[in-house]
């Protein structure tokens, strides 16, 4: 649908500004749009037919969700069906990953197509798509900035193929370790330093830099020499007492997703990183969720100085647009340590999911589709930036993240679940980030009707929101 239906149903006028008259001329006062209140998409309701099959899977599945009784169909650009055939708004996008929306055609043609050929042959043998995705995320990444590579430099990088964000971040540990035991202190160069609200992904390795009691204390004891630095940190002393000669590897997010979608001040990352040089240490940058052109560059990193570029950068979720793919790239420098039979994986750099990374990464990289972009998260800030004046007792007045990878903080705990699913109710899904936050991520195809729409519900949540805690 170019136009979804559920944007032609509902397409109120919005109801943002109000001009009130003063003594001395005019002045604008921010009215929030009080349009949505009433639920439209309530969770108790779903047929007979999704209560029975859930109930049924539920005896099988290992009980790790917490979900609402909604049982999505199909979809569409950033529209989800349910079985109810009710029509969501999808600002999650999957957490992140269908950055060209649900069920493209284009990347469905591509499926079929490589399907037909060739969907799996292992990593004993060349396939013709793995290399060449390889290929144009240096050569992309040499263009748009990132890994302190440069389009004037014959230095270069390498590429693994991972199945998912976690094992790529597990990967690039084990890289650091690898590199730290060839740096002439083989016993001791062992220590891995990350940062408070950090999420790198739920394995062992990766789980022991996820410093989060919620997400470790069951699986206690994990790896040993991790040390967790305070994000954002500018104190020197303090960094290079963290960062010493026994740290083989660094690994931070440049914009903090799961946490709540903090962004890492630029002079936080030039201190680490002149750190991590001086004491032979490995930078890794997990730009899972940031990368990508989310942010609005290609990396987060992407405009850093070359003094704060990282080692090897991580990356997952919008590569194959929902097809599971994780990647690691490395600088040359450290992948001339990596040798065959250090790491390896069934599944990943497979023909199919490479095929779909090679079409999405043009896609995404495309001059007309990045202005469009740019405009859009221009736009989609703008509405952010009104959001603590409409709601001062509930919003605090600070901007998190950029591009399309947006927080909205808040002053108490509950109030982030709490918006989730009033705005579920009334047919958006939005996601909860950290302790405090909120976390906008839609389809990098998002269009301005789209976000008046979004932003037109949680209006009206936080109304009701406000209403309730003025009780």
């Amino acid at each position: 649908m170019s136009t979804p239906a559920l944007l032609r149903i509902a397409r109120p006028q919005r109801l943002a500004f109000a001009r009130t008259s003063l003594a001395r001329g005019y002045a604008t006062e921010l009215k929030p749009n009080l349009s949505y209140q009433k639920v439209t998409h309530p969770d108790t309701e779903a047929p007979e037919s999704t209560h029975t099959l859930i109930k049924d899977h539920s005896k099988y599945l290992l009980n790790t969700y917490i979900r609402p009784n909604l049982l999505f169909k199909k979809g569409k650009g950033l529209i989800l069906t349910d079985s109810l055939n009710r029509e969501y708004l999808d600002f999650t996008a999957g957490i992140a990953v269908t950055a060209l929306g649900h069920s493209d055609s284009k990347i469905n043609q591509i499926i079929n197509d490589q399907s037909e050929k060739l969907s799996h042959s292992s990593n004993l043998y060349w396939n013709e798509n793995a290399g060449e995705l390889a290929k144009s995320l240096i050569e992309k990444t040499k263009q748009f900035g990132g890994l302190g590579l440069s389009s004037s430099q014959e230095e270069g990088g390498k590429v693994f193929f991972s199945n998912s964000g976690t094992e790529a971040n597990e990967g690039a540990l084990k890289f650091a370790r690898a590199y730290g035991k060839l740096s002439g202190n083989p016993e001791n160069k062992t220590e891995i330093v990350c940062f408070t609200n950090a999420f790198h992904g739920r394995s062992m390795g990766a789980l022991s830099v996820t410093p989060n009691p919620k997400y470790q204390e069951p699986f206690q004891p994990l790896i040993p020499n991790i040390k967790v630095g305070k994000y954002n940190e500018l104190n020197q002393e303090i960094i290079n007492d963290l960062i010493n000669e026994n740290t083989c590897g660094i690994i931070v997010e440049p914009i903090q997703g799961e946490g709540g979608v903090g962004e890492g001040k630029i002079e936080f990352f030039q201190k680490i990183a002149k750190r991590a040089r001086e004491v032979g240490a490995v930078l890794i940058y997990d730009e899972i969720q940031c990368g990508l052109f989310r942010s609005g560059t290609m990396w987060a990193h992407s405009e850093f100085p070359i003094e704060a570029q990282p080692d090897i950068v991580t990356m997952a979720k919008p590569l194959s647009n929902g097809f599971p793919i994780g990647a690691i790239m490395v600088r040359d420098k450290i992948a001339k340590e990596i040798s065959p039979g250090m790491h390896g994986t069934t599944f990943g750099g497979q023909p199919l999911a490479t095929a779909i990374g090679i079409h999405v990464l043009d896609r995404l990289s495309n001059p007309t589709f990045l202005s469009e972009l740019k405009e859009n998260s221009k736009y989609l800030d703008s509405k952010i930036r009104d959001l603590p004046k409409m709601f001062p007792k509930l919003i605090k007045d600070e901007l998190r993240g950029r591009g399309l990878i947006r927080g909205i903080a808040f002053k108490h705990s509950e109030t982030p679940s709490n918006l989730v699913k009033l705005a579920r109710e009334r047919g958006l899904l939005i996601l909860t980030a950290g302790s405090d936050a909120i976390r906008l991520v839609p389809a990098l195809i998002v269009g301005k009707n789209q976000i008046d729409h979004a932003i037109g519900i949680i209006e009206s949540c936080l109304s009701i929101l406000n209403e309730e805690q003025q009780q």
